[in-house]
């Protein structure tokens, strides 16, 4: 058996290829959109990668089995249960896949959503024990699934954790305990709440360790898995559509044109985004006036998804040779105009410094000084509610990042604002969203609650 897994950092995202190595016949199972580490991989190792296998319909991210069946004519397959607008072969509970002696079999494990399936593989039929199961957001390492993501379109949360207790219970827990597991996901992953750091474990420690698996009633489940998750991202109900569309396919080799900042500008007054993708400090020391602060680094796509709209059109701003990537990431979910990229920003910026601004960064020690001298200072905490738990900066007003760009008609444009978050990475965002919706004093604070915390600290001890 071939048993190759790939885990996408920046969106928490664990995707797998299994194959034989006897008859050369290969699945993906859960793709990201851009596919070439998988046709690199079947290549190398002589492999036909003939069906793509979704676990469940992702909210998360655009997967890619469109790219890979155009790619490889391989068939596409969900549970059952899949509603998508596009030709797939669907799979049965219990349907076995024979790849040569590599066998996987679907088991229905709805909750996540209504047409989960979980994958166990086999690397020889017959075997006691199975290699692992791919669970897809059934069952994470230290989590299980989410079942709220489908409110929005009137699928109960708590009918669909009722399903995913006897899914865990009927299904996965079934397996004996050396079976490893291998989720979709991992820590960072709006999908869960408590995701662990770790990639894969098996049946047994997860039977011993995980909170949603220790004996309980159906209803303790349902009240448990439905309290304190964390604030889907904004683009969320986007890609969970979208993933069921046909869709143009992603040319993940193809940069975005060049533009002079004549065109850049022209775009912009004619509605598009200038995403600046540089570090906070180097949007911080000079910028294109009206642009938006989306760091490159972390989780780039997640953040974009938060402030920008799915159709908007976007212009690149960033540090040389870097366009492609951020095109690439911003098609991982879906984001697909990206029309362009500002040409030589140095030069351009020095050319024209009547269209160059910098922020205002405030260090805690700064920001405790206005919020003392600045009558009516807004200190606005952009964090996720899950953080919010764990204290915040006396005086502040809540408005998590996902929620920013809907919340901003509760905020007076005329009154300065000050923003945070755990570090200071979201609170650029934030800052700079609020910017180029015409807040004329805004400023990030520097280290964010981290740092508030440390400078506290001495004269709490």
């Amino acid at each position: 058996m071939i048993f190759t897994d790939y885990y996408l950092e920046c969106l928490s995202h664990a995707s797998y290829l299994v194959g034989d190595e006897s008859t050369g016949r290969a699945v993906v199972v859960d793709p990201q959109r851009d596919i070439s580490g998988y046709l690199q991989e079947a290549e190398a190792r002589g492999l036909h990668i003939e069906r793509v296998i979704e676990t469940h319909v992702h909210a998360d991210f655009l997967s890619g089995h469109l790219e890979l069946a155009a790619a490889t004519g391989a068939v596409v397959s969900y549970g059952e249960n899949a509603r998508v607008d596009f030709p797939i072969e669907p799979l049965a509970h219990g349907q076995r896949l024979i790849l040569g002696e590599v066998e996987l079999e679907i088991r229905s494990t709805p909750g996540h959503t209504p047409e989960s399936i979980s994958v166990v593989v086999h690397e020889h039929a017959g075997d006691e024990v199975p290699y692992g199961v791919l669970t897809g957001d059934t069952l994470f390492v230290g989590d299980v699934g989410r079942p709220d993501l489908l409110a929005a379109i009137g699928v109960g949360p708590e009918d669909l954790a009722r399903q995913l207790y006897r899914s865990l219970h009927g299904q996965i827990l079934t397996l004996p305990d050396a079976t490893r597991v291998f989720p979709a996901h991992g820590a960072g992953s709006a999908c869960g709440k408590n995701l662990s750091t770790e990639t894969r474990s098996t049946i047994g420690e997860q039977r011993r360790t995980n909170y949603a698996l220790q004996p309980m009633t159906e209803d303790d489940f349902v009240a448990i898995v439905t309290e304190g998750q964390p604030l889907a991202p904004l683009y969320f109900s986007f890609d969970a559509q979208r993933n069921r569309q046909l869709r143009p396919l992603l040319t993940e080799d193809e940069a975005p044109p060049a533009l002079s900042l004549d065109e850049v500008l022209a775009l912009q007054a004619d509605g598009a985004v200038v995403v600046d993708t540089r570090e906070p400090l180097d949007f911080w020391a000079g910028h294109l006036r009206g642009s938006v602060n989306v760091g490159l680094q972390g989780r780039f796509a997640e953040y974009a998804g938060d402030v920008l709209a799915p159709h908007d059109a976007i212009v690149l701003v960033g540090d040389p040779g870097t366009d492609l990537e951020a095109k690439v990431r911003l098609g991982r979910i879906g984001f697909d105009r990206v029309v362009g990229r500002l040409d030589e920003p140095v030069r351009a910026f020095l050319d024209r410094p009547d269209l160059v601004e910098r922020s205002s960064r405030l260090t805690v020690a700064e920001l405790e000084a206005r919020l003392r001298d600045t009558p009516g200072l807004v200190l606005l905490d952009v964090r996720n509610p899950g953080e919010f738990a764990l204290g915040d900066i006396p005086g502040s007003r809540r408005l998590p990042l996902p929620a920013l760009t809907r919340g901003l008609d509760s905020l007076d444009p005329g009154r300065p604002v000050a923003v945070y978050c755990a570090t200071g990475y979201r609170s650029s965002i934030a800052a700079s969203v609020l910017a180029a919706r015409g807040f004329g004093d805004v400023s990030d604070v520097v280290g964010g609650y981290e740092a508030w915390l440390a400078m506290a600290a001495p004269a709490t001890a």
